[in-house]
This record gives C-alpha cells, sequence and structure tokens, in this order.
C-alpha cells in the first residue's frame, strides 16, 4: 500500500494499522500516487481540535474516508499527548479501513500486542475502575465485547500479580535454542537437533559462563529473583546430565530462596524421559509444558512433527507418575489441515487430561516459516473465529479464566493468543513478561534482557540468536551484562 503522512511522522503508527487491517499489503512510500492501494493520512490543528484523517484510495478510484479529533485542550503535554496523537491517526486510518473493507475486526482499532496494558491504565481512571474501563475500552477501540471482557480478565490478573511484587523483584529467562526438529509453523531462532547436536556441548558451556555473568550482575544490583523459565526452542532437548548442571550452576550463582516458581518447557513429546523429569524435579521444577499443539496425527505430520497424539498422552502419563509438575499444555488454532472438527477433538482431548494451564495460540505466519514458503492450505479466519470461541466457552464451562494474552502481527483472523489457568495456577512469569511488570534478566542464545524502572522506562539488551554466533560471541555477551547494575544504579545507558 502507498502511504502518505502529511502534517506528522507517525510512520511506525500507521504502518501497525495499515499491517493488521491490510495483512496482504506491505507499506512503501512513494513520492506521488501510482494508481494502487493508497492511503492519505493527515493530521492538523485548528483553534479547538486537533483533527487526523485519513483517504483510503481504491486501483479503480473509490475512496474511503475515516476521522477521529481530540480537543487540544484534552491533549496535555509530552507522553500523554504524543499517545493521544497517535491514537487519533490510528482511529482516522481504522475507520476509513472499515468503510473500505465492510465490516469489523474483533479486535476493532486496537493494533498493540498488549490489549491488558491499556486496560490497566483505564482501570486507574475512576473509582468504578473496572466497569469504567470496559466502557471505555470498548468505545476507544471499537473492540468486541467478548474481546473487552478477555482483556479485563487478563488485566485483573495482572493487578493481582503486581501486588506481590516489590521494586527489587526480577524474572529469569534461559533461552535453549535447539529442538527435534523445526515446526513448519516456526519462525523462532531454534535449530533441530538433527543439524547441530555438534554445537549441544560448547552451547552448554557457554550458557554457564553467561549465567555467572548475570547472576554477578543480578547481586551487584540488589535483584531479588521470583521466577525462573526456561524456554526456547525445546530446553528438554538437552539430556539428563545436562540440565542437571545448568539447574545446578543455577542454584549456586543466584539467591532462589524467594523463587515462587521454576518453569520448563519439556513441550515435545519426543524429549521427554523419566530421568530428564527426575533432574528437573529434583532442582524443585514447580511446571512443565507438554504442547501438543494439536492432538491429530494428520496435523502433526503437517506441521512437521515427528510424535504422534499417542506420544503426548505417554509424556503426560510420565509426568504425571514423577509428580508434583503443575502442567501447561500449548494448542494452536488455524494450523494446517486442521478444521473446526479437529480443532474441537484437540481441545476435548486437553480438556479430559486435567492440564492446570492450557494456551491457546492463533497461528501467526511469519516470514521465514514453511507455511510461508510452501503455501500450505489453512483454515480460513472465520473458521478459526469458530476453534478459538469453542476453546473460550468449553475452558470457562470447564473452571479455567483467562489469566493472561498477547497479539502478534499477521495471526490469522487478526486474533489472539491467551493463557487460561485453573484458580491458583497463575504463572507469575507469563503475566510479568506480557505486562512488563519488572525485569527480566536473560540467558541463553536469543534471548532478550528487558530492564524495567516501574516509571516506564524500559531498556533492552540483546544475546546474538544463533548458537554458534553465541557461543563465539560469549565474551561479550557477559560483558554486556554490565548493563543490568548500570541500570539499576541510575546510570546513563547508550
Amino acid at each position: 500500500m502507498e502511504l502518505f503522512l502529511i502534517g506528522h511522522t507517525y510512520r511506525y503508527a500507521v504502518e501497525q494499522i495499515m499491517l493488521m487491517l491490510f495483512p496482504e499489503e506491505r507499506p512503501t512510500y512513494p513520492a506521488r500516487p501510482s494508481g494502487a492501494l493508497r492511503a492519505r493520512v493527515t493530521l492538523r490543528e485548528g483553534a479547538q481540535w486537533l483533527t487526523a484523517e485519513t483517504a483510503i484510495t481504491a486501483p479503480d478510484g473509490r475512496s474511503f474516508c475515516g476521522v477521529s479529533r481530540v480537543r487540544l485542550a484534552d491533549l496535555g503535554s509530552g507522553l500523554q499527548a504524543e499517545r493521544l496523537r497517535q491514537r487519533a491517526v490510528k482511529q482516522s486510518f481504522y475507520r476509513a479501513a472499515v468503510r473500505f473493507h465492510g465490516e469489523k475486526p474483533v479486535w476493532g482499532a486496537l493494533s498493540g500486542i498488549r490489549p491488558a496494558l491499556l486496560m490497566r491504565r483505564l482501570m486507574d481512571e475512576g473509582p468504578d475502575s473496572d466497569a469504567h474501563a470496559l466502557r471505555r475500552f470498548i468505545a476507544l477501540y471499537d473492540v468486541s465485547p467478548e474481546r473487552a471482557a478477555l482483556t479485563l480478565d487478563a488485566a485483573r490478573a495482572a493487578r493481582e500479580a503486581q501486588r506481590t511484587l516489590a521494586p527489587e523483584d526480577v524474572m529469569l529467562y534461559v533461552g535453549v535454542p535447539f529442538c527435534p526438529t523445526r515446526c513448519a509453523y516456526c519462525s523462532f531462532v531454534s535449530q533441530s537437533v538433527e543439524k547441530s547436536m555438534k554445537l549441544i556441548p560448547d552451547f552448554v558451556a557457554a550458557l554457564e559462563q553467561d549465567i555467572r555473568a548475570t547472576a554477578d550482575a543480578a547481586r551487584a544490583a540488589r535483584r531479588r529473583v521470583r521466577a525462573v523459565y526456561f524456554g526456547g526452542g525445546t530446553p528438554t532437548t538437552l539430556s539428563a546430565a545436562q540440565l542437571d548442571a545448568v539447574l545446578t550452576l543455577l542454584e549456586d550463582c543466584f539467591d532462589l530462596s524467594e523463587c515462587a516458581e521454576l518453569t520448563v518447557e519439556a513441550g515435545r513429546p519426543d524429549t521427554i524421559t523419566r530421568e530428564k523429569l527426575e533432574a528437573l524435579r529434583a532442582h524443585g521444577v514447580t511446571r512443565v509444558s507438554v504442547n501438543p499443539q494439536t492432538m491429530s496425527d494428520r496435523v502433526l505430520e503437517a506441521i512437521g512433527r515427528r510424535h504422534t497424539a499417542e506420544d503426548v498422552l505417554r509424556a503426560l502419563e510420565l509426568v504425571r507418575a514423577v509428580g508434583g509438575f503443575a502442567v501447561n499444555m500449548d494448542l494452536i488454532a488455524g494450523l494446517p489441515e486442521d478444521d473446526t472438527v479437529g480443532f474441537a477433538h484437540t481441545l476435548d482431548t486437553v480438556l479430559s487430561l486435567g492440564a492446570e494451564n492450557v494456551t491457546v495460540h492463533t497461528l501467526a505466519l511469519k516470514k521465514g516459516s514453511r507455511i510461508l514458503l510452501e503455501g500450505t492450505r489453512l483454515p480460513d479466519a472465520a473458521a478459526v473465529g469458530e476453534m478459538l470461541a469453542y476453546a473460550a466457552a468449553r475452558l470457562r464451562e470447564g473452571g479455567y479464566a483467562p489469566y493472561y494474552l498477547y497479539r502478534q502481527k499477521f495471526m490469522s483472523g487478526g486474533f489472539e493468543n491467551v493463557g487460561w489457568c485453573r484458580p491458583g495456577t497463575e504463572n507469575l512469569y507469563n503475566i510479568c513478561i506480557m505486562e512488563e511488570l519488572c525485569s527480566i534478566l536473560a540467558m541463553g542464545a536469543g534471548a532478550s534482557t528487558k530492564l524495567a524502572d516501574g516509571k516506564g522506562l524500559l531498556k533492552r539488551v540483546f544475546a546474538p540468536k544463533y548458537a554458534k554466533e553465541y557461543i563465539d560471541g560469549i565474551e561479550a555477551v557477559c560483558a554486556d551484562k554490565r548493563r543490568i547494575t548500570e541500570f539499576f544504579q541510575g546510570e546513563n545507558i547508550p
């Protein structure tokens, strides 16, 4: 889509809303219109009003307009003024796009990935905070009542989590970038073991250096660890001995006496063994993920997984036999070769297994994934919507509640990912990473440390994406951990 911005430079805001509402398009900025699909986005200031206006023009010449206004008296200054200006620009684009398409998306004009963060801001505005926030959220963003209710639930869970945190609290993330095979939908930085087995010992050695450096920085900054999360990739791709070594070092380097939870994404059932589970349990791991994504063998084959639905059942039986773990199970709505009947079977099977947490993802069509490269047949947006509606109804009937949610670019149907849990089994790390409630100190390849000061300031420190780059650059990775101490000492970080 050709974009013409007049009276402002809110390029990122316009691209965000454009990509959400026109997912097949990509932004271009020509000097003049060529006759292709285009949008003219104008922002002007009058005597009393700030007015944003968008005109979307189709190749056949039809034009669709949208307008959004803000009283100048309500603009304020600084960050608040910037937010209101960008909101007006995005709302004008949204209103023009709705007229162009002839229908509203379920998330309305909302293009951000953290809806609950916006809901929590609205909850601070009045004494009748929840009801007020819900009404304002729907009015401001034109979100459907069902999605607004989901968001309010997630915002409430975030508020409860926030009450348990002290200013010095942090979470730890350990990234293990290996999987048995690469899934067709995957664009994460992970490598299949069949191609990179030789890297694992050197990766573990580098990770151990990273853990020591991160612990030194956290200790100097007087941080307190409240939760640990092993993700990837699939951490249980490591052997039992390697998992034991990493967890032992983590315990030796960090004070985990106040750690409320320790999660390991066992993820792929073909990586789960009794020996590994016993190693995890010996180190106090409280939660594991056994992620089928689907309980259809046909769909598993289509996404490149080398296990069956029966393997998932056997893995879960092993987890329960070892005991002591809360279990999360991930599902994906919109997978290739799946349909509403197949998804309903998957959801019903997972509910019958009694997982404490169930995370329902919507397939995100990401660059670099085999699904996009090969043009695989996928369920349409209407079918994905039916899958998610069925999941929400059945999970609520089963006593689960939504406790965190987030959105991604290029999600099928523009929907969302939702974590559901039984009462009292919320995962603190998941809430904190999505709602940016505290700092996340990350170790491992592709890991992103997020440093939050509690006042809106957020700094990131990135590790190299790929295992080989991480191993080769581990000295620089460890040196970068000084930024943790500097951040909390209030030093200026470039």
